[in-house]
């Protein structure tokens, strides 16, 4: 990491700007203007070249399953869920949940696309089978 890139960085976090986009009901990732690799979780510095220049850009929303566990938890504190990798189409990989299918369902290689589901401080980016989409 240069010490320059961070002496430079003012203003709020990328992680409270990634928050921003939420709430206001947009999914943006970053994007190195150096080597051009998309990135995600955010950051101030390119995770592949260094890059201390990332702009934001609106992803497709489309990905695909990279792995899946499922997390048991008795009915009555509100039953299983799936936790997953979501490889993005752009190449970023994101732990995620898959929604709209039960969680024995959700399989690797499966397509998906992203959800904001809440709103304001509640806002969180999930994802649904892809096959939902085209029957909406």
């Amino acid at each position: 990491m240069s010490s320059i890139a961070l002496a430079e960085f003012t203003g709020a976090g990328p992680d409270e700007v990634y928050r921003e986009f939420l709430r206001a009901g947009k999914f943006q990732i970053q994007q190195c203007t150096e080597c051009q690799k998309k990135v995600f979780y955010p950051r101030v510095v390119c995770p592949d070249c260094g890059g201390a220049a990332l702009s934001w850009v609106i992803p497709s929303g489309r990905g695909t399953v990279y792995s899946t566990t499922i997390i048991r938890r008795k009915p009555e504190k509100g039953g299983d869920y799936n936790i997953a990798v979501v490889e993005l189409a752009e190449g970023p990989r994101l732990m995620t949940r898959i929604e709209n299918v039960a969680p024995e369902q959700v399989r690797i290689g499966m397509e998906v696309s992203a959800r904001i589901t809440g709103s304001g401080e509640n806002a969180l980016l999930v994802f649904v089978p892809a096959r939902e989409v085209g029957s909406r």
